[in-house]
C-alpha cells in the first residue's frame, strides 16, 4: 500500500514508532515531507486539515476521530487537535485519500492503511 503523503521529523520518538509501523505493514509514502525543513503554520494546517473528510487525532493514549462530513469544529478546537507545542502541525501527519492522521496511534493507523 502507498499512502499519499507524511509529515515527520526526523529524531522523533512518535516519528521513528509510526515508520516501525509503516516498515512492519509495507507501506510506503509517495511523498515524504522533512518536518524540520519545512513547517506548516497553525493558519495553513486548518486550512489544509479542512479539505479532508476525516482526521483522526492522537496524543499520548487519547484518540480523537473526527467525520468532517457530519461534524462542526471551530479553527480554534481543530488547531489544539493538529498544533504541536512547536506552534507547528504535529508530526508525524499522514494523508491516505481524504483521511488525515495526525500523530502516531497503532488502532487508526491499522484501520486506515488496510
Amino acid at each position: 500500500m502507498t499512502l499519499d503523503w507524511i509529515y515527520h521529523r526526523n529524531g522523533c520518538v512518535t516519528c521513528a514508532r509510526a515508520q516501525d509501523f509503516l516498515t512492519r505493514k509495507k507501506v510506503k509514502a509517495a511523498t515524504t515531507v522533512d518536518a524540520k525543513k519545512t513547517r506548516i503554520g497553525p493558519d495553513e494546517a486548518v486550512s489544509m486539515a479542512r479539505k479532508f473528510n476525516e482526521i483522526y487525532a492522537s496524543k499520548g493514549t487519547k484518540l480523537v476521530h473526527l467525520d468532517l462530513k457530519k461534524e462542526e469544529i471551530d479553527d480554534e478546537e481543530l488547531k489544539k487537535l493538529i498544533i504541536g507545542p512547536s506552534g507547528n502541525l504535529r508530526a508525524p501527519t499522514l494523508q491516505v485519500g481524504k483521511t488525515l492522521l495526525v500523530g502516531f496511534n497503532e488502532e487508526s493507523y491499522s484501520k486506515v492503511l488496510k
